[in-house]
């Protein structure tokens, strides 16, 4: 059984950080591909952004320059640093994996539960 598990959400104030961790535990070979992504009431969940497993970055308009993804291979884990907040970054953020655990011969998406993260004006 893979899991993914997210810890660092709560409540801030505009121009305020946060740093959010994500750790992929359970029967793993191996991790590609993780993300970081959130879903604000009433809205999509949108992806916030990527990471390959070689570290490559990539985001979307909205937070670049303010937010930073990384990940470390040998803890099977992924960060986000949210920095200059606002309102509207306001959600809850759920990392992402793709993961090929001991039983599967091929990588499978799975998620975490998901933090809030509340910016007040």
């Amino acid at each position: 059984q893979v899991q993914l598990v997210e810890s660092g959400g709560g409540l801030v104030q505009t121009g305020g950080s946060l740093r959010l961790s994500c750790v992929a535990s359970g029967s793993i070979l191996g991790v590609d591909a993780m993300a970081w992504y959130r879903q604000a009431p009433g809205k999509a969940r949108e992806t916030i952004g990527t990471v390959t497993r070689g570290g490559g970055t990539r985001y979307v308009d909205s937070v670049k320059g303010r937010f930073t993804i990384s990940r470390d291979n040998a803890k099977n884990s992924i960060y986000l640093q949210m920095n200059s907040l606002k309102p509207e970054d306001t959600a809850v953020y759920y990392c992402y994996g793709m993961i090929q655990s001991q039983h599967s011969v091929s990588y499978s998406p799975y998620w975490g539960q998901g933090t809030q993260v509340t910016v007040s004006s």
